[in-house]
């Protein structure tokens, strides 16, 4: 199968054996990073330095000024980590070493616009603002994250794209000395408290037929057992009709899902209209619409029928990848993303077997998470099992 790694251009630049590198694992494709969150990452062969602090999320080329110019909501340039157009220079020398370069761009994941521009923030039913998570009903939000799809997405010589978080982000999110653990929220809890109750989804709420207040009461009720843990939060999309009723859970649902949607086909119909032919758009996503996080929540007939195709988490199993499978959409791209960074959960050693199940189970190309973070060790074995696949 077709593969291609990640690398972020810190990976590349400063390192002029990096390029060949990454070549010489066996991949024909790699997905670099043009626009992406606030980070800390190992840099294990670079030649000037071994950590790489990305401060806030930012676009990693220099953004056109006419297209923000005026606008409150407007990307942020990197720093040091990545100055200039580094997203350019490593995509030069990256095809130069014989790869074709796709870019991999996230979208409604920034804490520095939430921390700088609080209303545009999900508020759950406590009133607790997630600044690392944009709410994506607010209509200047939904403007600024089409426009930096367009224009992260479509860099020079770039053959496709595949874009991260297009849809909601919700309490789950891995935040910075994160201590969120304390209660086992499960899938339930997790949608509950990911509901968003700022004034656009108030509205919203509305235009379903609930009274926000009431909503936003119904949820607090619904959470005060899983708080004491009298009350188990998981069972699936079940569970949360049990704990919030069928009422409240589908109206909600019905809003977030059609919020969702109409951004995911406006992001892709704003791509391919400032895109080459031929251009390929994937999206990270999970096969269930109701959940959040970098891969996407979406209806699997719905987002098969907007994109190219998707990127779909198989690290844990490849068991995600059926019910885009079953749509039996012709041409269109399942890609299998793998972790191959041992330290990380990967397991670079399984690669092969890992592969030929997720090939079995409908993969038509893998995603190699990550060639810049992994070990040289984690690297052998993926050239070996690219080799011998």
């Amino acid at each position: 199968m077709r593969a291609s790694a990640f690398v972020y251009p810190w990976d590349v630049n400063g390192d002029p054996e990096a390029a060949a590198f990454v070549a010489g694992l066996g991949v024909e494709q790699v997905t670099l990073a043009a626009a992406y969150h606030s980070t800390r990452a190992l840099t294990p062969r670079h030649p000037r330095h071994r950590v790489v602090t990305a401060e806030y999320a930012a676009v990693l080329y220099p953004p056109d000024p006419a297209r923000w110019q005026g606008r409150d909501l407007r990307p942020y340039e990197a720093g040091d980590w990545a100055p200039g157009d580094a997203y350019g220079e490593a995509a030069a020398a990256l095809a130069d070493a014989g790869l074709e370069v796709h870019t991999w761009v996230v979208l409604a994941h920034n804490s520095r616009l939430g921390a700088e521009h609080p209303h545009t923030s999900v508020v759950n039913a406590y009133g607790d603002r997630y600044p690392w998570a944009p709410c994506i009903a607010r209509p200047a939000t939904r403007a600024y994250l089409v426009d930096l799809a367009a224009e992260a997405a479509v860099r020079p010589g770039a053959r496709g794209t595949e874009l991260e978080s297009l849809g909601w982000y919700g309490l789950a999110h891995l935040h910075a000395h994160d201590k969120t653990g304390g209660v086992a929220l499960g899938d339930a809890g997790q949608y509950l408290m990911s509901l968003c109750f700022c004034p656009h989804c108030r509205e919203g709420y509305d235009t379903q037929g609930l009274d926000p207040d009431e909503l936003a009461a119904a949820v607090r009720a619904a959470l005060e057992p899983v708080w004491r843990g009298s009350a188990p939060s998981d069972g699936g999309w079940a569970g949360v009709e049990k704990l919030l009723g069928e009422g409240y859970a589908n109206g909600t649902r019905a809003w977030r899902d059609e919020r969702a949607r109409t951004l995911q086909e406006t992001v892709v119909a704003a791509v391919r209209a400032a895109a080459p032919e031929g251009f390929r758009v994937l999206l990270h996503a999970d096969p269930v619409s109701y959940h959040c996080g970098a891969n996407a929540g979406v209806d699997p007939a719905h987002i098969l029928s907007v994109a190219d195709g998707v990127v779909v988490p198989c690290t844990g199993g490849a068991g995600l990848l059926t019910p885009f499978a079953e749509q039996g959409r012709d041409g269109a791209v399942l890609a299998a993303n793998l972790t191959v960074v041992s330290g990380m959960g990967g397991r670079p050693d399984t690669l092969a077997a890992d592969a030929a199940r997720a090939e079995d189970l409908g993969a038509t190309e893998l995603r190699l998470y990550h060639a810049g973070l992994a070990s040289d060790g984690d690297l052998a074995r993926v050239r070996a099992a690219l080799r011998a696949g």
